[in-house]
């Protein structure tokens, strides 16, 4: 089973407008409010390609509730940890030319009984996972160093810990050794301070975190793919050019596709093409963080992977 920790979920509200002018009244003609973070995210996609899955984190108050019945409606198991805050709402504002703007709330406190009584809930959860993925942001409160907790927790467990976040929550992370990350290009920069200007570049980065115990790396290109580094060996990973819709929840729906192939024990190549077929079918779809398996089965043949 994978077992997706969300700890700063969010009600997306997702306003479309034909344009977006400081300073006025703006009228949106389409209002949509869907369960968000991006663990949720994860959880979704890997539960649409058929995997057991089950989401854990922090709910409260209304949104929280909210996010509860949506889950239930979408069929993805949840076990979460109910806070006396109340759980953020998140703002994506879509103009006609699709750009999109988002607004984002930093998340309720979180008291220190109920981090504790998450660390023994994810303990319980451990036991029936095989692959734990944690993404995203963190509310506050909980300190920056939790993820690197909770990677040691399940490392100690045997379990293979995917690790999608950027910042202080990365760089702590790296140091308890996830088996899996996967930071863009602007996050690889901003974390050691060096350019990434070819694929020679990526391979050097990929090279450094595995020296430092990560087994799978993967640099994200955007529309331009990603290098991937795993056992010595390198993989350049190109993706077809889509028409995309809504390309926020790629990312996630990338990391869905690495969870369910680990899962399903894929080659490394067949994985990175499944985890980028997810990503590119995500871009393609209105809704954030969802993907159509048929859609996903017709990019496998149109991605390319080669060695470096």
């Amino acid at each position: 089973m994978i077992l997706v920790i969300n700890l700063n979920a969010s009600v997306d509200k997702r306003y479309e407008m034909k344009e977006l002018i400081k300073g006025s009244v703006m009228r949106t003609f389409k209002v949509e409010n869907t369960p968000g973070g991006k663990g949720v995210y994860v959880a979704n996609v890997s539960t649409i390609l058929g995997e057991q899955c089950i989401a854990t984190g922090f709910l409260g108050g209304k949104t929280g509730e909210f996010i509860e019945e949506k889950l239930a409606e979408y069929k993805i198991k949840n076990d979460f940890v109910k806070i006396k805050g109340e759980t953020r709402e998140c703002l994506a504002i879509i103009t006609e030319d699709l750009v999109q703007t988002e607004i984002l709330e930093p998340g309720p406190e979180v008291s220190i009984e109920e981090q504790m009584e998450f660390i023994e809930k994810y303990k319980e959860l451990l036991e029936n996972s095989d692959i734990i993925v944690a993404s995203g942001s963190i509310p506050r409160n909980v300190p920056k160093d939790f993820y690197r907790d909770l990677i040691v927790i399940a490392k100690n467990k045997g379990k293979k810990f995917l690790l999608d976040t950027s910042g202080e929550l990365l760089s702590n992370g790296i140091n308890a050794k996830p088996f899996f990350i996967k930071p863009n290009r602007d996050e690889i920069e901003a974390l050691t301070g060096r350019k990434i200007e070819s694929d020679e570049d990526a391979v050097e980065e990929i090279k450094r975190f595995q020296e430092n115990g990560i087994e799978l790396v993967v640099i994200s290109l955007g529309s331009n793919g990603s290098i991937a580094g795993y056992k010595d060996e390198f993989y350049k990973v190109t993706v077809p050019k889509v028409r995309a819709v809504n390309p926020v929840g790629s990312g996630d729906s990338y990391v869905a596709g690495i969870a369910v192939s680990l899962e399903r024990g894929y080659s490394i190549e067949d994985m990175l093409k499944y985890a980028s077929a997810c990503g590119t079918a995500n871009a393609i779809e209105e809704e954030t963080g969802s993907v159509k398996e048929s859609i996903v089965n017709e990019l496998l043949e149109k991605i390319k992977v080669e060695k470096l």
